[in-house]
């Protein structure tokens, strides 16, 4: 009988062959054979677990987690026109969703207007065509913006559709005090990661405080803030460069409303996280858990939070993208399986499961539905939902939680000796981590060191085909179409007030949602908006590090 791990080392596992493998995660943290009380010799349960709903909330934020409800099923939608997105949301809503995710298409994104000639090929295509108040009151029709919570992919020109959905509320009859759901408004990432931007970083960084603030005081049940480590991790980081990146990110966002005179306990309860859940299922238990410890510590101490709403890191998942494969797959229903139980098992809030097709186009109705079902036996079936956080305990789970957070912190310290996240990005240091850590795993693949299956192991010469959603151009013709007259309909007068406004707000350096809430009204187009505060903050122009 062995008394130790070198022991059983020594008498036991040396008589054994293991398989002649390099044993790591897929952000390559090496595992040990085995994993004992050793281990977590200097661990406290006390301060370092504690209970659900309690803190550091390594355990979780609610007490009763699934037992008490279920998360929110939040599937990410959009294509086309706004009405061929308001039937997907309808279908989704009554196949068992319980929350909507809109999908922006890139010009959207990017603040163009689909007749803007660099829009051409791309309206539609990989989300939902938004120029105007009018495709906002299309898109959600039939949908009671008091009854369902909305989260919306958005960033550059966030202030611009959050203050559609607003518009949207009022005429339905729901006051903005009644709305909820999300914005991500997360700029930070894009100048790390998803690169979708207009202005500079510091009139970028204002538009998100300008948010923060209004909706402290205005949209009091809207999370104003999704800080996003999904795409950080979709660009190639590590799960630890995703916790500490979006962390930093956070921590910058946290100090900038701060610096607007706000105070902490006013609105840091009403930001969001957004993670990736990839594919090595305990290194994204053990990063979820870790992003919740140092969340609550980071409030409490470096902050001086005294509500623990405060201390508390509410997340929505999704699967990760970047792991579907366009080989065999229908082999990507399983990674998604594995993927959302992982973000169960980690405690999210909200989850969307990828559809398999998604490498091939955007989901059909069927792929869509198997994904929403992967939820719900998650839910139903496997008996993840009856007890908060049951991994607690496991030696591993609790060694590997502790390095994740140990090496999370490294990079947040790193951060903060280059003088904060926006320096750092400036410096261009998270770019460089995530494209050096990008390049080291597809080595890896290359060398057939980790292995997807599929495409550099047990691969098939049969072909797989399944249905795909087909965007037409069609699609594209329509949104100008009604772009046109939306433009002949409204009074040209009350949009160059409105403009004019919006620029003197600009210049003056006050908080720009009452005069953008005022132009989308009277259906100024967004890209019209867009082109008014460029006229004021200038351009970014990516510097290209490598």
């Amino acid at each position: 009988m062995s008394s130790s791990k070198s022991d059983w080392d020594k008498n036991c596992r040396s008589k054994y062959k293991e398989r002649d493998k390099r044993f790591s995660t897929v952000s390559d943290l090496i595992i040990d054979p085995l994993y004992s009380s050793e281990d977590v010799k200097s661990w406290n349960p006390d301060d370092e677990l504690g209970y659900p709903g309690e803190y550091p909330y390594t355990r979780g934020v609610h007490p009763t987690m699934y037992r008490g409800r279920i998360w929110t099923m939040r599937m990410f939608a959009g294509f086309g026109t706004s009405e061929d997105t308001n039937k997907r949301f309808h279908y989704l809503l009554e196949q068992g969703g319980t929350g909507l995710s809109v999908a922006f298409d890139f010009p959207t994104l990017y603040g163009c207007d689909s007749d803007d000639p660099r829009s051409r090929g791309e309206v539609g295509r990989c989300g939902v065509a938004i120029d105007t108040l009018a495709d906002m009151e299309t898109l959600f029709d039939k949908i009671p913006l008091d009854k369902v919570s909305t989260s919306m992919t958005i960033n550059p020109p966030a202030a611009i559709l959050l203050a559609m959905y607003i518009a949207v509320g009022e005429k339905q009859g729901v006051s903005p005090d009644k709305l909820r759901g999300t914005v991500q408004n997360d700029m930070l990432k894009e100048f790390i990661a998803q690169k979708t931007w207009i202005y500079p970083p510091g009139p970028s960084l204002k538009l998100v405080t300008d948010i923060v603030e209004y909706c402290t005081h205005n949209v009091p049940k809207w999370n104003t803030i999704s800080i996003s480590g999904y795409h950080i991790r979709e660009a190639g980081s590590t799960a630890v460069q995703e916790l500490a990146f979006t962390l930093a990110d956070g921590v910058a966002y946290v100090q900038a409303g701060i610096e607007r005179g706000l105070d902490v306990d006013e609105f840091a309860p009403r930001l969001s996280y957004f993670f990736n859940s990839h594919n090595d299922f305990f290194e994204e238990v053990a990063k979820f858990r870790a992003a919740r410890r140092i969340w609550a510590r980071i409030m409490k101490d470096r902050f001086g939070a005294k509500n623990p709403n405060s201390w508390k890191l509410r997340f929505h998942t999704q699967t990760a993208g970047c792991s579907l494969t366009a080989q065999q797959p229908l082999n990507n229903i399983a990674r998604t399986t594995v993927q959302g139980m992982a973000a169960v098992m980690g405690g999210t809030q909200s989850l969307h499961t990828n559809s398999y097709d998604e490498t091939l186009a955007l989901p059909t109705e069927e792929s869509a539905t198997v994904a929403v079902r992967t939820q719900q036996i998650i839910a139903e079936e496997s008996g993840l939902a009856n007890t908060p956080d049951p991994l607690a305990g496991s030696y591993f789970v609790e060694s590997l939680t502790n390095e994740v957070e140990k090496q999370a912190l490294d990079y947040i310290n790193k951060i903060d000796e280059l003088g904060g996240m926006l320096r750092a990005i400036e410096r261009g240091y998270p770019q460089k981590e995530i494209s050096n850590a990008a390049y080291h795993y597809q080595k890896q693949i290359e060398v057939d060191e980790k292995i997807v299956v599929g495409v550099n192991a047990y691969k098939s010469d049969t072909k797989t085909s399944v249905p795909l959603l087909k965007i037409t151009d069609e699609s594209e013709s329509h949104q100008i179409d009604r772009l046109n007259k939306v433009k002949a309909q409204r009074s040209g007068d009350a949009c160059a007030k409105a403009l004019d406004k919006l620029t003197a707000d600009a210049k003056a350096d006050v908080n720009l949602m009452p005069a953008i809430l005022d132009c989308v009204r009277v259906y100024c187009t967004q890209g019209e908006i867009v082109k008014a505060l460029k006229d004021i903050y200038g351009e970014y122009a990516d510097p290209a590090y490598l």
